[in-house]
C-alpha cells in the first residue's frame, strides 16, 4: 500500500507540473469488468448511466451465425454452461445464464442500446481466435467480418466513432482491403515500442493498444511522431489508469469505470478526461 501510495503521489505531482492541457479519452472495458457482470446489458448500462460513453466489447460467432457479445471462445468462465462458443446454437447458449445471473446478449441487442446516445466511442474487438474457428478457407472469416462490418455501421449514429479492433491482422486486413478508410485498431499482447510502430505502420493501421507495463514515454512520443494513436491496457487499478495519463496515451480502458471518473474528478480535475 505504502508503494502504491508513494507512486500516486509521484505520479500526480509530475501530472500536475506538466500536463495541464492533456486529454484523455476513457472508455469501460466490457462494460467495467470488475465492477459489473462484463459484457452484460447491466454492465453498459451501468456504465451509461454514471456519465460513460466510450465502451469496448468482444463479438463471436455462434455455429448458426448469430453474433454474441462474449469474450473467452468457451462458456466456461463467464457462465453456467461447457464448451467452445462456435460449436453452440443461438439456442443453447441463450438458455445460459452469466456468473453474474444475466443473459448473454447479441450484437443487435448491444448496438440498440447504444442508439440515441451521443458522441460514442465504441471499440468492437473481432475476435477470430483460435484461428480454426474462424477460416479463410472455408469463407467463415470473411462471413464474420462482413456480419459484424454491415451490423456495426447500418447502425453507426453521425457522431460516433466506430472502431475495428483485433489481435489478430486476417480481418483487420480484409477489412481493411474491402472498405478503404475503415477504422481499425491492432490490438498487441506487448507495450509501445519501435516494434510494435513498425507493426502497425507496415500495416497501415493508424492506431495501437498496446500494454501499459513496459510503455514509455519515449515510446509513446515516437508512436505520435509516427502518426499513429495510442491505446493503453490493461487498467485493473487507478494506479494503472494514472500511469497510461502520465504516458501520453490518448485512449485509455478501464475494468473500473466508477472508480476512475471518482478519483480522476476529485483528485486529479486538471486532467481533461473524456468519458
Amino acid at each position: 500500500m505504502k508503494r502504491a501510495i508513494c507512486f500516486l503521489l509521484a505520479a500526480c505531482a509530475v501530472l500536475s507540473a506538466s500536463a495541464q492541457s492533456q486529454t484523455v479519452r476513457a472508455f469501460s472495458h466490457r462494460g467495467g469488468r470488475m465492477e459489473y457482470d462484463e459484457n452484460t446489458m447491466p454492465a453498459f448500462i451501468a456504465s451509461r448511466d454514471m456519465g460513460y460513453s466510450g465502451y469496448e466489447t468482444d463479438i463471436r460467432m455462434t455455429k448458426d451465425g448469430v453474433l454474441i457479445l462474449t469474450h473467452d471462445n468457451t462458456l466456461d468462465r463467464t457462465t453456467n454452461g461447457h464448451g467452445k462458443v462456435e460449436e453452440k446454437t443461438w439456442a443453447e447458449i441463450k438458455a445460459l445464464k452469466t456468473k453474474g445471473g444475466n443473459r448473454i446478449i447479441t450484437l443487435d441487442e448491444f448496438l440498440e442500446f447504444l442508439k440515441g446516445q451521443k458522441h460514442l466511442y465504441v471499440e468492437f474487438e473481432m475476435k477470430t481466435k483460435p484461428v480454426e474457428n474462424y477460416s479463410e478457407e472455408d469463407g467463415t472469416l470473411y462471413r464474420y467480418c462482413d456480419m459484424v462490418y454491415e451490423k456495426v455501421m447500418a447502425n453507426k449514429p453521425a457522431d460516433a466513432q466506430y472502431l475495428f479492433t483485433s489481435s489478430d491482422g486476417r480481418p483487420l486486413r480484409y477489412l481493411q482491403q474491402k472498405h478503404p478508410g475503415v477504422d481499425l485498431l491492432l490490438i498487441v499482447s506487448k507495450p509501445v515500442n519501435a516494434e510494435t510502430i513498425y507493426l502497425c505502420k507496415t500495416m497501415g493501421i493508424p492506431r495501437i493498444g498496446a500494454k501499459t507495463e513496459g510503455t514509455s514515454r519515449e515510446a509513446v512520443k515516437a508512436a505520435h511522431d509516427a502518426g499513429l494513436i495510442v491505446s493503453l491496457w490493461p487498467t485493473h487499478r487507478i494506479e494503472d489508469f494514472i500511469l497510461g495519463v502520465y504516458l501520453g496515451a490518448d485512449f485509455l480502458c478501464t475494468d473500473i469505470p466508477g472508480e476512475t471518473m471518482k478519483f480522476m474528478g476529485e483528485k486529479m480535475p486538471w486532467i481533461n478526461v473524456v468519458y
